[in-house]
C-alpha cells in the first residue's frame, strides 16, 4: 500500500517500500494546473500508484508524466498512465526520446527536454538538467523552481524505510549501496553533477529512493560522495563479477 505524504507545497510523495530490496520506491505528483507525475514506478505497481494519486487529484487529470531516465521503477506504467489521460505527455530527455521509445512498445505523446529546458504548470516551473551516466545515459534531473525542489532520480538515494524527510546523515550508507549495487559506472560524471547541484542549493532533494533531504542536510551528501568510494568497483547487488578487479580495493585504500 502507498502513502502519501506533502513534502513541499503542492509536492507529494508516493512511497511504497519492498521488503525484498529494501527500498522505499517513490513517485512525485505535483498538483498544479497542469498536474505532473515525476516516475511511475513498475508496471505491477501501477493500481496502487493510481490510487494514491487518486488521493490528490484525478488521476485523468494529470499534464505530464516525468520519466528522468528509462528503467522499471522509473517509467513501467507510463503507458497507462499517459492512456488514462487524455490530455497527458510523456516528458524524458531529448536523447532518451530518440534513443528508447523509437524502439519502445509505447505510442503515446512524448516531448523530449534538453538542459536548461522549461516546463510551466501553472505555480510551479520545471527546469530539466542533463545528467548523462548519473546513473544511465539517457539520464536527467528535474528542479522545481517555486519550491527549488530537486527530482534526482537514483542519486541522493538511502537504502532502508525511510521516512517522508530525511535529517540525518545517511551518505556512508548511500555510497555503500551505490558500491554494492553498481549503479554508478564513474565518480566523474557523478562528481560534475553534484557540483551542479551544489551551486543550485536546493531547499529539498527528492530522492527516487529514500527520503526527502532538507537543505540543512544536503551537505552531509556532498561529503559523503566526495569523500567516500562510490562508483562501480565489480558488482552488481553484491555479486563480484569474474574478471573485476579494483587496484584501490586490492591494496586497501577503501578498507
Amino acid at each position: 500500500m502507498a502513502q502519501v505524504d506533502e513534502v513541499a507545497k503542492g509536492i507529494y510523495r508516493i512511497c511504497t517500500f519492498e521488503p525484498q530490496s529494501g527500498l522505499n520506491f517513490n513517485q512525485f505528483l505535483i498538483d498544479d494546473e497542469h498536474p505532473a507525475l515525476i516516475h511511475t514506478g513498475m508496471f505491477p505497481m501501477y493500481d496502487d500508484v493510481r490510487k494514491a494519486v487518486g488521493e490528490v487529484i484525478d488521476p485523468s487529470r494529470l499534464r505530464y508524466v516525468v520519466v528522468p531516465h528509462f528503467e522499471a521503477d522509473e517509467c513501467g506504467g507510463m503507458g497507462r498512465f499517459v492512456e488514462g489521460a487524455p490530455d497527458a505527455v510523456l516528458a524524458s530527455s531529448e536523447l532518451g526520446a530518440m534513443v528508447n521509445l523509437s524502439g519502445w512498445d509505447y505510442s503515446g505523446p512524448v516531448r523530449g527536454f534538453r538542459d536548461g529546458d522549461t516546463l510551466e504548470l501553472g505555480e510551479h516551473t520545471l527546469r530539466f538538467m542533463e545528467t548523462p551516466h548519473v546513473h544511465h545515459w539517457d539520464s536527467m534531473m528535474v528542479f522545481e523552481e517555486t519550491t527549488e525542489s530537486l527530482f534526482p532520480a537514483d542519486l541522493f538515494m538511502q537504502p532502508g524505510d525511510q521516512p517522508p524527510v530525511v535529517r540525518e546523515n545517511l551518505g556512508g550508507a548511500m555510497c555503500q549501496f551505490a558500491r554494492e549495487t553498481g549503479i554508478f559506472p564513474a565518480e566523474y560524471p557523478v562528481l560534475k553533477v553534484t557540483d551542479r547541484v551544489e551551486e543550485i542549493d536546493p531547499s529539498w532533494i527528492h530522492p527516487m529512493h529514500g527520503g526527502s533531504v532538507p537543505r540543512e542536510s544536503t551537505p552531509y551528501y556532498f561529503h559523503a560522495l566526495r569523500n567516500q568510494p562510490f562508483a562501480f568497483e565489480g558488482k552488481l547487488f553484491g555479486r563480484m563479477l569474474p574478471g573485476f578487479s579494483v587496484p584501490a580495493v586490492e591494496e586497501g585504500k577503501w578498507t
